[in-house]
């Protein structure tokens, strides 16, 4: 199959446009070709006029470890062009960064969850073009988890920078198809346009979303494989407990959990009692850990660790979003007075408390915290927000 990017390459028809215009490339170390070169250096060889470059969160190289580290603007030591940091000083592009170019060829592998702050780069540069007749092209790439939908929607008035619109935490589109649904959405006026790939199966055997012939390359440091991006709509949630996610370790995100003070194995049994229909589409396996850094750090954790490849993993059975809350139930369960919800600054929301913020508003953690609370309430919850997403997008997929 072809990504964007390669077709752009490949084909002079689909570069005319950019002929006699200047192009800024938003780019990150995913931002490669099917032979690995790397975007901003394929597009200037194959002729495009590129003007400036743009880096997301953990910036162009992907450097920048943990969230809320900032990347600095900085001048590209081989093109001599302004490289400009949307994760930095500003998280939308300003008017001086828009005028270095007329084409914004936007370049970035996605996890295919609304908490990438990736998705809201995408908003946010649609947002700074809307109206000045700059263009916009998606060199579209796999949502590497397919098209299924979960999770509750964001409660307007509850937007952020890892919370674009109201979506669930799953949102089954590629970033050109977001773009097109934020278009319609925000009324955006922009001239915009999707280098679609070619052969792109979002619902077929093996990879389900991520091609077999294409290999792994981390669109952020602690997106290692492609076990974390099918866990991370589930894990990511441990960013607002204070539970580790196994960041300090190997292998971040691919955990349900780890603590040096709860009992694995007793989870795992009362996850299995109380809503044993969230744990299928993967196995989960006991491990142990001591993260070198970050929560935890030098301390012994014993935790669940997510398999969701090969054997294990049944693509339509596989819901990480309610997995994380079956395990945060149990926590709660078996540890009723346990401090779960991490209260520190998050992604610079400042009054709410992280989880509320991941998830786009309170439900998931009522839920947990509610001793009533049964698997058929949340259930109800975010199965009426599923479907109605489902609807909602339709008209916007381009791949079947």
């Amino acid at each position: 199959m072809k990504f964007g990017i390669d077709r752009l390459l490949a084909d002079p028809t689909l570069r005319a446009p950019l002929s006699g215009k200047r192009a800024a490339l938003i780019a990150h170390p995913a931002s490669v070709t099917e032979n690995l070169t790397h975007s901003l250096d394929a597009l200037i060889a194959a002729g495009v006029k590129l003007t400036s470059a743009f880096g997301p969160q953990h910036g162009l190289k992907g450097d920048k470890q943990d969230n809320m580290v900032e990347t600095a603007d900085e001048l590209d030591p081989t093109y001599n062009i302004p490289v400009f940091s949307l994760y930095g000083e500003v998280r939308r592009p300003s008017g001086q960064m828009m005028s270095t170019a007329d084409v914004f060829l936007f370049d970035l592998q996605d996890l295919g969850c609304r908490i990438y702050t990736f998705v809201t780069t995408l908003l946010y540069l649609l947002e700074a073009a809307h109206g000045t007749g700059k263009a916009v092209w998606v060199l579209d790439r796999p949502n590497p988890t397919g098209r299924p939908v979960e999770g509750t929607s964001l409660i307007p008035g509850q937007e952020s920078f890892v919370g674009a619109g109201p979506m669930p935490m799953r949102h089954g589109l590629t970033l050109g198809e977001m773009g097109r649904w934020f278009i319609d959405h925000f009324k955006l006026d922009v001239d915009y346009r999707v280098i679609e790939m070619q052969g792109w199966q979002p619902d077929a055997a093996p990879g389900f979303g991520w091609p077999q012939d294409r290999i792994w390359i981390n669109p952020s440091p602690n997106a290692a494989s492609l076990n974390m991006a099918r866990a991370y709509a589930g894990t990511v949630m441990l960013e607002g407990a204070t539970l580790s996610e196994g960041r300090g370790t190997t292998r971040p995100l691919e955990v349900l959990f780890g603590a040096p003070d709860i009992d694995a194995k007793a989870v795992l049994v009362e996850m299995r009692r109380f809503a044993p229909q969230w744990l299928a589409g993967c196995a989960l396996r006991e491990c142990w850990f001591t993260p070198t850094f970050h929560k935890h750090a030098g301390e012994l954790c014993n935790g669940l660790m997510i398999h969701a490849k090969g054997p294990f993993y049944d693509h339509h059975a596989f819901r990480p979003w309610r997995l994380q809350a079956l395990a945060f139930k149990a926590i709660r369960r078996l540890y009723p007075d346990y401090p779960i919800w991490r209260d520190f600054p998050y992604e610079y929301e400042f009054e709410r408390l992280a989880i509320d913020v991941i998830n786009g508003g309170p439900a998931l953690r009522e839920w947990v915290d509610d001793p009533q609370a049964l698997p058929g309430d949340l259930e109800a919850k975010a199965g009426t927000d599923e479907a109605a997403w489902r609807e909602t997008i339709r008209p916007f997929l381009l791949y079947t």
